[in-house]
């Protein structure tokens, strides 16, 4: 039996549509950008619309289906997917498609075809992907972002630091790739995370993405729950590197390097 692996629940009505991806796994450090991505599906009461089904795309000996008790007590499974969501711009003059889910293991190629589908069905205008890092970075400091996009305008208007990364990817650079050659404007914005504190989930992470793309996008959301989480962390953060002199002896080698370059 074939399975179709893009599925429509529903066919809304989106008025040029920016589509936001995230996924969780390699290139999601804290969950920072699943978390965003969540956030914002929360604040726009996005709604589920269409999925890509995962059998041919996972392999569930390492994304395992979940077991949970239904209403009635009885056992169902729930099999991973990536699911979209819509939510319409608030203040804005665009709709917002959500993606998330989790990283693929299988079949990059055809998952990529899958996802340029959805995008021409949908006649997604812009493709935004999110991403999170583990670096050599301070905690003390603003999270540094840095990406890539088919505009380099948009870089300087976004105020981004060009990624100069080579090396492994994910299934974020394939799509990126994949829209740059079909010609679809894409953007992919990243969040430096600090690898000796590679804790999750990291709102500070989050909150630094959520910041600097609702106010290019012109999304107006409540932020004040994240702000508090992201303060709270910072907080616990300070305690645990107090508490271990290994720890804070490294950081304030990082200082050091910080102010000599």
């Amino acid at each position: 039996m074939v399975i179709e692996p893009l599925n429509f629940e529903s066919r809304p009505s989106l008025k040029n549509p920016i589509l936001i991806l995230s996924f969780a796994g390699w290139s999601d450090a804290g969950s920072a950008a699943t978390t965003a991505s969540r956030y914002m599906c929360d604040q726009l009461l996005a709604k589920r619309f269409a999925s890509i089904d995962p059998e041919e795309f996972y392999d569930f000996s390492v994304q395992r289906p979940m077991v949970r008790l239904n209403d009635n007590k009885e056992r169902e499974i729930h099999w991973p997917s990536y699911d979209f969501f819509y939510g319409e711009g608030i203040g804005a003059q665009a709709d917002f498609v959500f993606g998330v889910g989790v990283e693929p293991q299988l079949r990059w190629r055809a998952f990529t075809e899958t996802m340029l589908r959805f995008i021409r069905e949908c006649q997604v205008g812009m493709l935004v992907t999110l991403g999170a890092y583990l670096d050599e970075v301070l905690y003390t400091r603003p999270v540094p972002l840095s990406g890539f996009s088919t505009d380099p305008k948009l870089m300087e208007q976004l105020d981004l630091v060009p990624s100069r990364y080579q090396g492994p990817t994910g299934i974020i650079g394939v799509l990126n790739e994949v829209c740059r050659k079909a010609a679809i404007p894409s953007l992919s914005l990243w969040a430096a995370l600090p690898h000796y504190l590679s804790v999750s989930p990291n709102p500070r992470g989050t909150l630094a993405l959520l910041l600097r793309l609702t106010q290019w996008l012109g999304i107006r959301l409540d932020m004040s729950p994240l702000e508090r989480a992201a303060a709270d962390f910072q907080a616990k953060l300070n305690e645990a590197v107090n508490a271990d002199p290994k720890l804070s002896a490294y950081i304030r080698e990082l200082k050091k390097r910080e102010f000599e370059q």
